[in-house]
């Protein structure tokens, strides 16, 4: 029979090593800068053309290379940082596997001059999918400039896979971010189609988080360090006041590089206790120094994971760390047990009040007070108007709009609403809710037995498919406000902006930019009275954050969803008969009334025979 096993070509092994590498235009923009840093750079601009589809291009002012360093440079498994398997144990720089440009150059085209400072003249090297199209000296300064070009141009089934050019140059972005922040040291530029996007001269850590990530972050850092056998921490984390659900930044560094540890993240939540609310979460910016030796940064092939020899202790220490800086600025409750954590307190010596005995204070008081009898005096104040009671305790900050039901279009008779398996028993008479439930549920009685309605879910559910049909077109009114409410945005948020400015159209926002990151909400969605314009906006921005990637559609359910459970009436908002019917009604002209847009229960019927054997025994 005939061998089958064959030893695949370069170029094809080097595809292969790139599927691994090179995912997206974002990987060649973090291995070229950290080839930049590993050289020594104290300047880096990255020029991006098309969020990465047509070009990449990296220059630095760091050592640069020789003729023959810059030839071997594209070779697979070619690197300066390894000379045996001992010294994968010892690392301390970012690129050492010799993968990458081998990579980079096996799916796109490459252009690099090198200069080193000792040489008179450079060297200019042209590749194409891994083959070598020019070789020549040439007038050069010093350092690098690579060009990458056309990137998956030679295997189309990876390119048609990549995502809009705004969603792979968010990507870029982020890797940007990440290189820059540790690196604060070194000046860096982005551009995009010929705009600067991001200009950051060499500074101190914490301004380079404030360029990177604006300046209403810089009260809410709490500096955190500390220093051990095992592991140094610098850096910064949130104060309290700084948690919330979504959109927080959170970064660690170890050794230089960046790095993801849903564990050591942990440790830091674990530092606040129950400071912060349950669900939320702060930002922080550790960089961590930890022997190499220690640390195994090759498990991934981005390297982006790294696994530590004792985890467990590492994840003591830096929450004992945070916390000990929290501690420092009354942030967190602390407890001492030395003697003079405990105030003074005073003792009273019964001996020296002249043998007078021990009474109980006196309180006078008023039997015939009765703080109701306003009330029940007849006319205006009788008890005809206990609603008057009630007023401002209606769900505390969120009023109760039911303008919106008044808005929904009638089902045409031809056209009934679809009946769904939990709603088959439910009476095409009219629903009559006869009473509310602990401010929660609203009680309706219906063929089968008794219908309970979460109304907060049930307002949820109607919200949504409202402000689905305006995504899709109808215009809502506009509420201009009198003042201008501006708000900072990172770079990232401001791109997520950009990618979802349609939908907050849409909605009713009128958003304008006033450059630098700063934006001013202009007009708001009408009848979104009590809320807070930036807060709704900056909730609806880090909802669709993650989705900016995603179809169309996906993003439009995010920013709905987010609408509707930020204005959707709170547990124990008292409603009149008259606002439940409202709700009632309008919950069974939507899509899907038994269930959220989340896919929870919002309906729940006790039959009349469970009702019955409860009362049989």
């Amino acid at each position: 029979m005939q061998d089958i096993i064959q030893l695949l070509p370069d170029s094809v092994a080097n595809q292969i090593a790139a599927g691994e590498v090179v995912q997206r235009p974002a990987s060649v923009v973090k291995e070229l800068m950290e080839n930049s840093i590993d050289a020594g750079a104290s300047k880096v601009h990255v020029h991006i053309t098309e969020g990465g589809r047509t070009l990449i291009q990296v220059i630095d002012d760091g050592k640069g290379m020789s003729e023959t360093d810059a030839r071997l440079a594209f070779e697979r498994h070619a690197t300066s940082k390894i000379r045996n398997a001992e010294d994968l144990f010892a690392l301390s720089t970012m690129g050492f596997r010799g993968e990458a440009l081998a990579s980079i150059v096996a799916v796109a085209q490459v252009e690099l001059v090198t200069r080193r400072a000792g040489d008179e003249l450079g060297t200019q090297i042209h590749m194409s999918g891994s083959n070598i199209e020019l070789q020549e000296p040439v007038a050069a300064p010093v350092g690098s400039n690579f060009k990458v070009k056309n990137l998956f141009f030679n295997i189309p089934a990876r390119r048609k896979f990549l995502k809009s050019v705004q969603t792979e140059f968010n990507n870029i972005v982020t890797e940007f971010e990440r290189i820059a922040l540790v690196n604060f040291g070194t000046e860096f530029l982005l551009t995009h189609n010929g705009n600067e996007v991001i200009s950051l001269p060499a500074s101190s850590f914490r301004q380079r988080i404030l360029s990177l990530f604006g300046k209403r972050i810089n009260s809410q850092l709490v500096e955190v360090g500390i220093s051990s056998s095992l592991i140094n921490i610098k850096g910064f984390a949130g104060a309290p006041e700084s948690a919330r659900k979504k959109g927080v930044q959170q970064f660690f560094f170890v050794n230089g590089r960046y790095m993801r540890h849903p564990y050591f993240a942990k440790a830091v939540l674990e530092a606040y206790g129950e400071v912060i609310p349950q669900g939320e979460s702060v930002p922080f910016f550790l960089m961590l120094e930890v022997d190499p030796s220690r640390i195994d940064v090759n498990i991934h092939p981005t390297k982006t994971e790294i696994k530590f020899e004792d985890e467990s202790s590492l994840w003591k220490i830096i929450s004992a760390a945070v916390r000990e800086s929290l501690g420092r600025v009354n942030a967190t409750p602390s407890l001492g047990f030395n003697d003079d954590d405990f105030p003074e307190i005073p003792v009273m010596d019964v001996c020296d009040t002249g043998n007078a005995p021990v009474t109980a204070p006196k309180i006078s008081y008023n039997p015939a007070y009765n703080p109701f009898k306003k009330y029940s005096s007849g006319g205006a104040g009788s008890a005809d108007s206990w609603e008057t009671l009630y007023e401002g305790m209606q769900g505390g900050n969120k009023p109760l709009d039911l303008s919106p039901f008044e808005e929904l279009p009638e089902f045409p008779e031809s056209e009934p609403p679809v009946a769904h398996d939990d709603e088959a028993c439910f009476s095409n008479d009219e629903f009559a809710p006869i009473a509310q439930y602990k401010g929660q549920y609203i009680l309706v009685p219906v063929k089968s037995g008794l219908m309970w309605v979460n109304q907060r879910r049930a307002h949820i559910r109607v919200l949504y498919d409202k402000y689905r049909r305006q995504l899709e077109g109808m215009q809502p009114p506009v509420q201009r406000l009198l003042f201008p409410e501006r708000v900072e945005l990172t770079l990232g948020e401001s791109a997520a902006l950009e990618a979802i400015s349609d939908e907050l159209s849409l909605l009713g926002f009128e958003i304008t930019s006033l450059g630098g990151g700063t934006h001013a909400i202009q007009g708001v969605p009408s009848g979104l009275d009590g809320l807070s314009p930036v807060k709704l906006f900056m909730d609806i921005l880090h909802g669709a954050v993650e989705q900016t990637g995603e179809a169309r559609e996906k993003v439009r359910d995010k920013v709905a969803l987010t609408m509707a459970k930020e204005i959707a009436i709170v547990a124990g908002q008292v409603l009149s008969l008259e606002e439940m019917k409202s709700l009632v009604d309008e919950l069974f002209k939507t899509t899907l009334p038994s269930r959220t847009p989340e896919g929870k229960s919002v309906v729940y019927i006790m039959a009349d025979n469970e009702i019955e054997r409860n009362f049989q025994r």
